[in-house]
């Protein structure tokens, strides 16, 4: 939908009296229904008079179309330039210009997206703008029928109307390449280099036809989209379905298709452990859904899921459409309803009430994805939740479905791919730590390499040389040490330190923790894990798990107070304690759970707490103990014990 559209010359006269921000509001709030910040307002006052003098150039047709603030369709994207007209060869193009008001920013080292800048009243990482201007190009490439049918040609750039430009400059840094060729960044006192790119492309007026075309075009995700997806999979081993995988998969493909048949909605939620493959499922339904030309989103609250399956699905490919297919969990507070046909939600049960920076956006992240498709699928564990924050259940998926009128179906994956495949392991470490009683009291009989470490040290040396093999070792540990700003980038600066051992917290440099080929260097948190599996891992467990009195103890004092998965637990607390003991227990031994089982293989710990690693130990293997009998703890012989125990045996 497309806010604001008119000729280049309605454009020119709305600056000239200073209307065009009122005009863009008042579309706005009739069109979308959404209240306009005084911020937002001024922007538009301000970038817009800048794209005035850049258009008063007589060789920009005056009745090229002129559209501000095109909300591409699936999304909550907003595109805020673009002009239509047909080049010198009467080839249809438009020009998509993402205009920004920054006035400086930083490169963000090792990441071919991400910059720093000022915005929302700090620093902050973002995208850079030659990106966002791609991505949003290539998003409607890929889904917007008409420019596919019709062949319009597509040219992003970026404005940077207040950034003063250096020589060398962050914002052309090569390590952008990718991005800053296919769309240019225009800075303060290229305004004549910005008219020369915009007469490249357009050179003769459409009467905003094109931009009617488009903004009323069919959804469709483009052939192109759908080879490419699927090319990307076949041949990936980590993709590849098994048992009943796959019959959950062919399950879910049936009802969502039915769902563009019938026009019914449909919640799916599917339950499964550890190692269960509901990730692996999610990233196949993402292909074979995109195939049979339905609009897909995988979505997960955590980046990191999102970031590793790019990566894996796009290989040594720099950029691809696929990252477009990844959201957050808080990209749907807007959106109307079944605006997408299909969204697979992983890691469900990290949901959360709130969206935004300051959690102060939408209503219920539940009820806005199944709002926002016709069919949402929902992948859950409900003990994989570990912050104050996660919302997901069964119960409030089944609820909020109700309230929009999707009808639910329950599935359910049991067998184990991970630690493995053993769910002995997994019945033991729940028994272990004390989350329920299971049968299994040892690991006696089960193939997975767990060990306990001596020391840190010992358990980085076990993880170094089970990285040589295919790098899918990594260290991971509880978050009782703080991660301040000031390392976040430097491997050498040691947050978590045991005496003499130190090692650094992940690095904040846009790399996926769990396939950049330093980071077995670096310790993981449950942020930068969750969702994801590798061959072996190595867990420290700090002191917010101990061994006291014949049980295992949560103390979340002892938590880093740089952990936001906590945050409010003392004030709960002081309110009711019990509750928050409770609450404080559940999120620190579902965490250590996580972390324990990341590993495919094995899974290494240290403990702070030298009473737990003794009653771990303790728990590995079956001990025959002998216990003394009545008459022996009394000094008696053998036979006289016997005559004692069958006296007293009627009081036993």
């Amino acid at each position: 939908m497309i806010v604001y559209d008119g000729l280049k010359s309605d454009f020119l006269h709305s600056v000239e009296n200073d209307t065009i921000a009122m005009e863009i509001e008042r579309n706005i709030r009739h069109r979308m229904g959404l209240h306009v910040s005084k911020s937002e307002f001024q922007a538009w006052n301000n970038s817009l008079n800048y794209m005035y003098k850049v258009l008063t150039d007589t060789l920009i047709p005056q009745n090229a179309g002129i559209a501000i603030e095109y909300n591409i369709p699936q999304t909550a994207k907003r595109v805020d330039f673009m002009i239509s007209g047909y080049n010198k060869n009467h080839a249809p193009g438009m020009v998509i210009i993402e205009l920004k008001q920054w006035s400086e920013l930083k490169k963000v080292d090792g990441s071919d997206a991400l910059v720093e800048t000022f915005t929302g009243g700090a620093m902050r990482r973002v995208v850079h703008p030659s990106y966002q201007a791609w991505s949003y190009a290539q998003l409607i490439a890929d889904y917007n029928a008409t420019v596919q049918d019709k062949n319009i040609d597509l040219k992003p750039c970026a404005f940077l109307h207040n950034y003063f430009r250096n020589e060398p400059d962050p914002l052309d840094d090569p390590q952008y390449e990718a991005y800053t060729k296919e769309a240019p960044a225009f800075t303060m006192g290229q305004v004549n280099a910005l008219r020369t790119f915009i007469k490249s492309f357009v050179k003769y007026g459409d009467n905003k036809e094109l931009l009617y075309e488009v903004d009323h075009g069919k959804i469709r995700p483009s052939k192109s989209l759908q080879d490419a997806i699927s090319s990307m999979l076949k041949g990936n081993q980590e993709f590849i379905m098994i048992d009943e995988q796959k019959a959950v998969h062919d399950e879910i493909l049936k009802q969502a298709k039915a769902c563009q048949k019938d026009h019914k909605k449909r919640t799916i939620i599917c339950q499964g452990g550890p190692g269960t493959g509901k990730s692996v499922i999610a990233i196949n339904l993402l292909a074979a859904l995109t195939k049979s030309n339905q609009v897909v989103q995988y979505v997960s609250k955590n980046s990191a899921p999102r970031q590793v399956y790019a990566t894996k699905l796009k290989g040594k490919l720099k950029k691809s459409s696929v990252d477009n297919m990844f959201k957050g969990s808080g990209s749907y507070t807007e959106t109307p309803v079944n605006m997408i046909h299909t969204v697979l939600v992983d890691e469900a049960h990290r949901l959360a009430a709130k969206s935004g920076m300051f959690h102060n956006k939408g209503e219920n992240q539940i009820k806005e994805l199944i709002h926002t498709a016709a069919c949402s699928v929902f992948f859950i564990d409900e003990r994989q939740r570990v912050t104050m924050d996660d919302i997901g259940s069964v119960a409030a998926i089944e609820k909020y479905a109700q309230m929009e009128h999707s009808e639910v179906t329950k599935m359910e994956l049991v067998s184990q791919f991970r630690c493995n495949g053993s769910n002995g392991y997994l019945a033991w470490l729940d028994n272990l730590l004390e989350i329920r009683q299971t049968a299994n009291y040892d690991l006696d009989g089960i193939d997975y390499d767990f060990v306990v470490c001596d020391s840190p040290q010992q358990l980085r040396e076990k993880i170094l040389e089970k990285n040589k093999d295919a790098n899918k070792a990594r260290i991971l540990a509880g978050y009782c040490w703080n991660w301040p700003k000031e390392g976040r980038n430097n491997t050498n600066y040691h947050d978590i330190r045991i005496g003499d051992f130190g090692i650094s917290w992940n690095l904040s440099d846009g790399k996926a923790f769990a396939i950049s080929e330093t980071s077995v260097n670096e310790a993981g948190c449950i942020h930068t894990t969750q969702g994801l599996e590798f061959d072996y891992v190595g867990v420290i467990i700090g002191d917010d798990l101990r061994y006291e009195n014949g049980h295992v103890v949560t103390d979340f004092t002892k938590r880093a107070s740089t952990d936001q998965s906590i945050k409010g637990l003392k004030s709960l607390y002081k309110e009711n304690r019990e509750e928050a003991l409770a609450r404080a227990e559940e999120i620190i031994k579902n965490t250590y759970r996580t972390l324990m089982t990341r590993g495919m293989k094995g899974c290494y710990v240290y403990c702070t707490d030298k009473a737990l690693s003794d009653y771990i130990e303790r728990r590995l293997h079956h001990k025959v103990i002998k216990y003394p009998t009545v008459g022996e703890s009394l000094g008696l012989k053998a036979a006289e014990s016997v005559a004692v125990y069958g006296k007293n045996a009627h009081k036993s």
